[in-house]
């Protein structure tokens, strides 16, 4: 027996920018909402149980603190690192500098709110 990762929850200042953000970079959409803690899960329309885990944005008033011990790395689907690059700035990521040569593959870079990702090099297919 195994198990599978089904959902990833995130703790945040602000969950609807956040989960506004990583659904204009997934693709995703917003699959519930808590009124009393400001809980919101995206995922893909098909929605939870499928191949992709959803990911759960929950308010929290603790600041981030250092870098990540865990991140996304993402692919492109439709385009080429470089202008997937440009899209994702376009939606608010920056760059991050985490100790990069300048000779890596990948981009290192953050979230509105300072959550390290990675955009890697190879396409992949759409789901």
């Amino acid at each position: 027996m195994s198990c599978r990762l089904s959902e990833l929850v995130i703790d945040c200042a602000d969950p609807v920018a956040l989960s506004r953000f990583w659904c204009e970079v997934l693709g995703y959409v917003e699959l519930s909402r808590e009124a009393e803690d400001d809980g919101i899960e995206i995922g893909p329309a098909s929605g939870f149980g499928g191949g992709t885990p959803t990911l759960v944005f929950g308010r929290t008033t603790e600041p981030k603190r250092g870098k990540l011990r865990l991140h996304f790395d993402v692919n492109p689907v439709d385009r080429d690192q470089d202008a997937e690059l440009a899209r994702l700035l376009s939606l608010g990521a920056r760059p991050a500098d985490i100790g990069q040569t300048g000779e890596e593959s990948w981009h290192t870079l953050q979230d509105p709110e300072g959550n390290e990702f990675c955009l890697l090099r190879r396409r992949l297919p759409e789901l």
